[in-house]
């Protein structure tokens, strides 16, 4: 089953006020009409049957099926993976448009309790996948072309092989699994339920952080400040959800002789610990060429002797401050694709008539954005919070970035299509960056062409170094809470200790920035998800380079790759474009266009 959506993006988002148009809502009536809908009624007596009929049929038994029947099995399981993940994708984004209302959160929750007691009698599946010999799984793959397009599927369910337990906790664990979602919504619930005070006007999160990309400085600090103060007013809350989440990982992943906590995460990506290590590495040798080295550029430009934290993502002095309208947005991100391919167009235009986005910013609306694929027989639905400056539009083009991926992909199939991780940002950092480049091309003075290009460093940076940032803090959370509970202290002087090294010596820290990791997201909805967005950064400008040198078919073979969905590995995906990730130096290309743009503006200096 697909996992539920949730804001993805480093809430670092624009900011802004003003008239922006016609901002769409979501439409979810594609997947079912209302909460009573019979449709619902009827999937979920469906799947409550069909649930118990096949592990009556097959429970013991897929060890002897032949290749024709294991391959029935299998689509079966695809039809019940399809049918739960349009149930949880329709509750799911339901509870994001208003996560503080009681009735959304009891129907996820109620939705979430029976699809984990309809799908418990399934856990057999997976464990008896892995107990079929090597050789008999593969005389199959031979004798039988449709089975054979579901290696992949098999591949990646028998990496975990070694990591398996007994038939009972299996189904144990499963079953287990709300609770910890519980904790899930407890984190989003409090969140959404924040509100600041900032020069008289309340806010709630969303629209707070976003004063932190205000020209007015006061502003910033003002906005920093009160973050801080209602991160400490919740810190207890926040390090409780964290100890809860990392200790029960900690106990599953000890159970399952898991050599490192981020085994699981790397295992569910499809790529090598190595080639992670080896992103990693690249990331923090550079700090000194790219954070270190712009933020410098940037303390200059804003007439600082320090920065603090407030002004990590300021504006700068010469740059435009007009609010972009949604409209303006729309063809400013749709005229890029349309550059690169019509056929993307095509695919992104019915996201912005047909109700597949929702873009205002609302009371108990979840923070961040994401786009969320729900199942191959529907469509993705892209979640935002727009609110007009030019890095919404780039939130904008990323996001229907991953929508586009998610449409291309849906034709493999409910279980060929879901997309890794470290690919799944593909789709979305490409469209940042043809979005970005049509409007490099349209810079009428160097003045322009130098806010833009620091706008876009500012993203690689948060992109790259702060998601490796983030990264190592995980590892360091993970690696202390296996000693012991930790005080919100200790969460404290974790973050801190990866934050001086990666922004660089330009920055000093506020007292109370040392709470800032409590409102992430992906720490606990997804531990170690943040290096992809690295790996999705330095994969997309390698890709990129090979698009601008000219070569022959790139549009071609860009598409084919987002069509294969999870159904190729990032080794073969990328061959066609003479690239190969798990080549050391593959991460210093990607890096390279990153320094190469500081030069640019660093010449703009000179």
């Amino acid at each position: 089953m697909r996992d539920l959506p949730f804001p993805v993006r480093d809430a670092n988002a624009a900011g802004g006020t003003g008239d922006l148009g016609n901002l769409p809502e979501w439409d979810l009536t594609d997947l079912y009409s209302s909460e009573d809908a019979p449709e619902l009624s009827r999937d979920l007596d469906w799947l409550e049957g069909e649930c118990a009929s096949f592990a009556a049929d097959y429970e013991g038994k897929l060890a002897d099926l032949d290749a024709e029947g294991l391959l029935t099995c299998v689509k079966r399981n695809e039809k019940i993976n399809s049918i739960a993940g349009r149930i949880m994708s329709f509750a799911g984004l339901r509870y994001y448009q208003l996560t503080t209302d009681a009735e959304r959160a009891k129907f996820l929750s109620d939705m979430q309790e029976k699809i984990t007691v309809f799908t418990t009698p399934l856990v057999f599946f997976t464990l008896e996948i892995n107990r079929i010999d090597d050789d008999a799984l593969k005389a199959h793959f031979d004798a039988n072309t449709d089975l054979a397009r579901y290696e992949p599927v098999f591949r990646r369910i028998r990496a975990m092989k070694p990591y398996q337990l007994s038939d009972e906790l299996e189904k144990f664990l499963h079953d287990l699994g709300v609770v910890g979602d519980a904790w899930e919504r407890l984190f989003d619930e409090t969140i959404a339920g924040l509100t600041f005070e900032v020069d008289g006007e309340e806010l709630n999160i969303e629209g707070t952080l976003n004063l932190l990309t205000e020209q007015d400085r006061s502003k910033r600090e003002a906005a920093s400040r009160e973050l801080a103060a209602v991160f400490q007013d919740n810190i207890k809350t926040f390090a409780r959800v964290h100890n809860t989440q990392a200790k029960e990982k900690e106990i599953v992943d000890r159970w399952r002789n898991m050599p490192t906590a981020q085994t699981g995460r790397h295992l569910s990506n499809d790529v090598e610990p190595e080639v992670v290590e080896a992103l990693r590495e690249a990331v923090v040798a550079a700090y000194p060429k790219l954070s270190h080295r712009y933020y410098e550029l940037k303390r200059k430009w804003l007439g600082l002797d320090v920065m603090q934290v407030w002004d990590r993502n300021a504006p700068l002095p010469m740059e435009d401050t007009r609010i972009v309208g949604w409209e303006e947005a729309e063809k400013t991100v749709m005229d890029a694709y349309n550059a690169f391919d019509p056929r993307m167009g095509e695919i992104a235009a019915p996201f912005f008539s047909k109700g597949w986005i929702d873009a205002a910013v609302k009371p108990g609306k979840a923070p961040g954005a994401f786009a969320h694929p729900t199942v191959n027989e529907v469509h993705p639905y892209v979640m935002l919070n727009y609110l007009g400056k030019p890095r919404d539009v780039m939130t904008l083009a990323h996001e229907l970035g991953h929508g586009v991926h998610q449409v291309l992909a849906a034709d493999q199939g409910e279980m060929l299509s879901s997309t890794p991780l470290t690919l799944a940002e593909t789709a979305s950092v490409f469209g940042e960056m043809l979005t970005f480049r049509k409007m490099l091309d349209q810079a009428e003075t160097p003045e322009q062409r130098k806010v833009l290009l620091a706008g876009k460093v500012e993203d690689m940076i948060n992109t790259v170094v702060r998601q490796i940032a983030f990264y190592d803090f995980e590892c360091k959370l993970h690696a202390a809470r296996r000693e012991g509970e930790l005080t919100p202290d200790d969460i404290n002087a974790l973050w801190m200790s990866v934050q001086a090294e990666s922004l660089g010596p330009a920055f000093e820290f506020m007292e109370g920035y040392e709470t800032f990791w409590a409102y992430i997201p992906h720490f606990v909805h997804s531990p170690f998800y943040v290096y992809a967005y690295a790996f999705g950064d330095g994969l997309v400008n390698a890709l990129y380079s090979v698009y601008e040198s000219g070569s022959e078919g790139f549009e071609d073979k860009y598409f084919e790759m987002l069509r294969a969905g999870g159904s190729k590995h990032h080794k073969e995906l990328l061959a066609p474009f003479g690239l190969d990730a798990s080549d050391p130096k593959f991460w210093d290309k990607g890096l390279s266009m990153i320094s190469g743009f500081i030069d640019e503006l660093e010449a703009m200096e000179a």
